[in-house]
């Protein structure tokens, strides 16, 4: 009989850790439908499309965005889902995500993929405060958390955490520990290898609103560095599919629910 305990252990285990993943959002490259709102700004565009897809996936989410120097306003193209996260609650986040064939990456201008964002014009010191981001620096991947408080902003961005390459799918997996104290974490996994892991750390704002999590193109750098766009490229594309959120790794990344 003792022979079949450890057995025995090892399922229970299994079927506890299958029963307690919950998948809280998914979406398989769907818009408008499967999103609370989305938001295109000026001459950007957010489409479903068949031609270019994830793995064997019908659908996926087309974003563009054009430069135009007479502008001065932003250029999102994002789908949202509002019920991102609050303080002190914890989660994975995922999506898959593909660069346009010829996307320029020099010189080096900021392109957001990816946010958690909530509206503090109550507050008076900001109106809607992204806290962490995922972007591209050039070729490289960048995130970042931001933390005290809405009037006092403290932003700590991780830098040149892998190359991004264009033209081909790529996944991006979260796992954040939402803390406004040193009890928080925060990790990211690009193509299913690790790239950021920082433990005791604060990694939201001090504020329990909910933070809605957006993706999609979001061009910030010709919007925020000075001269507009960099570079001689003022059309951009990324494709998007399988987004996803929970509570275990599994639930979020694109390659293990369907």
């Amino acid at each position: 009989m003792r022979q079949f305990i450890p057995i025995l252990i090892g399922v229970l285990a299994s079927l506890s850790t299958t029963a307690s993943a919950t998948q809280t959002f998914a979406n398989r490259g769907t818009t408008p439908e499967g999103w609370d709102s989305t938001l295109v700004e000026h001459e950007g565009t957010l489409a479903q499309v068949t031609n270019v897809v994830y793995g064997n996936n019908g659908t996926a989410i087309k974003a563009t965005q054009t430069y135009d120097p007479a502008y001065t306003g932003r250029y999102h193209s994002e789908v949202h889902h509002f019920q991102g996260y609050h303080r002190g609650e914890q989660g994975f986040y995922g999506f898959a995500f593909r660069l346009q064939q010829d996307w320029q990456f020099s010189p080096a201008q900021s392109y957001n993929l990816a946010q958690f964002i909530a509206d503090f014009t109550d507050t008076g010191c900001d109106d809607f405060m992204p806290s962490s981001m995922v972007w591209i620096l050039g070729d490289q991947l960048v995130t970042r958390v931001k933390t005290n408080t809405v009037c006092s902003q403290v932003t700590t961005e991780f830098k040149n955490l892998t190359t991004v390459s264009a033209g081909t799918w790529h996944k991006v997996v979260i796992q954040a520990n939402w803390q406004n104290d040193e009890t928080g974490f925060y990790k990211l996994w690009f193509d299913g290898v690790k790239v950021l892991e920082k433990f005791n750390i604060a990694t939201t704002i001090n504020d329990t609103r909910e933070f809605e999590f957006r993706v999609g193109l979001y061009a910030n750098g010709w919007h925020d560095d000075a001269g507009g766009m960099k570079g001689t490229q003022p059309f951009r594309q990324v494709w998007y599919d399988q987004i996803g959120m929970g509570t275990t790794f599994a639930d979020a990344d694109p390659d293990q629910w369907s």
